[in-house]
C-alpha cells in the first residue's frame, strides 16, 4: 500500500479550475460546504485567461433577451475590474469603453485582470484552492468516485469528498472512473498576445493586442484528442504558424524587430473540444427550443441571434459512474450543442449547476445519483436563474432563421 504524503477530507471536491470549475466552486461554498478545487496550473480561469481566449460571449439571445443569469452574469460584470473594457451602455456599462460594437450582451476581459476577478470570487466564497496539483488517479467504491489522487510538490496524496464536480475540460474524472467519453474535431484557432503597430483588431491598450490566428490551418483532426502526444502537436502547429507570420511580416518591410513581436503565448493547448461525457441525456445538434422538464438553466447560441437551448440536468450526469457531475465543455453534448456549450457563459451556468448538485449530495449525505432535478432546480430559481424558455418569454419549437453572418472561435 503506498505511503500517501497527506490526505484531505472535502464535503465537495471540484477538479479543474477554468470558468466552469471556479463557479462550481463557489455555488458549492456559498451553500456552506467544505469545498476544494484543484487546478494543475498556477493560473485560474482556463481557456479565458491562460488560454488567452479574452470574449465573455452573449448572455443573451441575440434579441435583446437575457438568457443566462446567476453566477455566470456575476462573472461577466465583474470580469472588466480590471481591464480597459466595459459593457455597452444597453447592458448597464459605458459604451466609450466597450470594444463589442453590436447590442449584444457581451464584454470582452483582460485574461490576466480575469484571473484576479476569479480569485476575488473564490477567496470571497472560502474556496481552499489547490494550485500546481495535478489529478493523477481517482478511487473508487464500485462506479461511485470516493477520492482523487493527486500530486504536487508536498509529494502524492489523497482528497476525498462526498461528491465531486469534473470540470477539466476532458472528462478526466469520468475517465480515470472508466465512464464512457466522446470525442471530437478541433479546428486550429490560436490566441496570443503581440505588439504591434498594426492593433486594428483586439485592442487590449495601445498598440499591445491580443491576436487570434485562425483559418490558417485545416481542421486538427485526431480519433482520440486525450492523446497526449497531440496536445504537442497542436500547440507546435501554432508555434511554427507564428514562427512563418513573424518573419514574413518583417520580410515584407511592413514591421520592424522593435515594434513587431510576441509577447505572451497561451499557457494550455486551445483545444475547444477534448471529451464529454456520455449522459443521461445527449445534447445534440438542433435541440434548442426544445423544452427539458429537468432543464438547469439556459444559454444563447453564441454565433448568431435567435436559437436558446434549455440544459437538461442529465447532460450533467454521468450515465455509468456515480459521486460526480460533469461542468462546462465535458457536459454531455454533441455536434452542434458542443459548439454552443463549451464557450464561457455556458461553462459557468453548467459550473453553478454541478456545483449546487454536488453540495445537495454533501449535504443529503447521498450519492450523486440520488440527487433530484428538482431539488437542483428549486436551489437555483431561489438565485434567480431562469430554467425554461417561457420563463424568458421565449417561445417553443421552431424559430426565424437569421439572415446575417454566423461568428466563429
Amino acid at each position: 500500500m503506498m505511503d500517501y504524503a497527506f490526505r484531505k477530507k472535502y464535503d465537495v471536491v471540484v477538479a479543474g479550475a477554468g470558468v466552469a470549475g471556479v463557479a462550481a466552486a463557489v455555488a458549492a461554498a456559498r451553500r456552506g460546504r467544505r469545498v476544494a478545487l484543484i487546478e494543475k496550473q498556477t493560473l485560474i480561469g482556463g481557456l479565458a485567461t491562460s488560454g488567452l481566449i479574452f470574449v465573455y460571449l452573449p448572455i443573451c439571445d441575440g434579441f435583446g433577451t437575457q438568457v443566462i443569469s446567476g453566477i455566470s452574469e456575476e462573472f461577466l460584470r465583474k470580469c472588466v475590474e480590471f481591464s480597459p473594457f466595459d459593457l455597452n451602455k444597453k447592458w448597464g456599462g459605458e459604451s466609450s469603453r466597450s470594444h463589442r460594437v453590436d447590442n449584444r450582451f457581451e464584454v470582452d476581459f483582460s485574461p490576466a485582470g480575469f484571473t484576479l476577478t476569479l480569485d476575488d470570487f473564490l477567496r470571497k466564497a472560502g474556496v481552499d484552492l489547490w494550485l500546481d496539483t495535478l489529478v493523477c488517479s481517482v478511487q473508487t467504491e464500485g462506479k461511485r468516485i470516493t477520492a482523487l489522487e493527486v500530486e504536487n510538490i508536498t509529494g502524492r496524496g489523497i482528497v476525498e469528498a462526498d461528491a465531486f464536480a469534473d470540470a477539466t475540460g476532458s472528462a478526466l474524472l469520468v475517465r480515470r472512473a472508466g465512464g464512457r467519453v466522446i470525442h471530437d474535431i478541433n479546428r486550429h484557432s490560436f490566441w496570443f498576445m503581440e505588439m504591434s503597430p498594426d492593433a486594428s483588431q483586439y485592442h487590449l491598450s495601445g498598440s499591445l493586442h491580443i491576436k487570434a490566428m485562425t483559418g490558417k490551418t485545416p481542421d486538427f483532426t485526431s480519433e482520440d484528442p486525450c492523446n497526449g502526444k497531440k496536445v504537442t502537436e497542436y500547440t507546435r502547429l501554432a508555434w511554427e504558424n507564428m514562427r512563418e507570420y513573424y518573419r514574413a511580416g518583417y520580410q515584407a518591410g511592413r514591421f520592424s524587430h522593435a515594434d513587431f513581436f510576441p509577447v505572451h503565448l497561451p499557457a494550455m493547448a486551445q483545444f475547444r473540444k477534448i471529451a464529454g461525457i456520455a449522459g443521461k441525456t445527449m445534447l445534440n445538434t438542433g435541440d434548442n427550443q426544445k423544452r427539458y422538464e429537468d432543464s438547469i438553466g439556459l444559454t444563447g447560441d453564441w454565433r448568431k441571434p435567435g436559437p436558446v437551448w434549455e440544459t437538461p440536468f442529465g447532460a450533467l450526469v454521468p450515465e455509468e459512474i456515480d459521486g460526480v457531475f460533469a461542468a462546462g465543455r465535458c457536459i454531455a453534448s454533441a455536434g452542434d450543442a458542443w459548439e454552443v456549450y463549451r464557450v464561457i457563459p455556458a461553462a459557468a451556468m453548467t459550473g453553478e449547476a454541478a456545483g449546487t448538485a454536488a453540495a445537495i449530495a454533501s449535504e443529503k449525505g447521498i450519492a450523486a445519483s440520488g440527487v433530484k432535478a428538482c431539488e437542483v432546480q428549486s436551489a437555483l430559481k431561489e438565485k434567480g436563474v431562469k430554467l425554461h424558455l417561457d420563463e424568458a418569454g421565449l417561445p417553443y419549437g421552431e424559430i426565424k432563421a437569421w439572415k446575417g453572418e454566423e461568428r466563429t472561435e
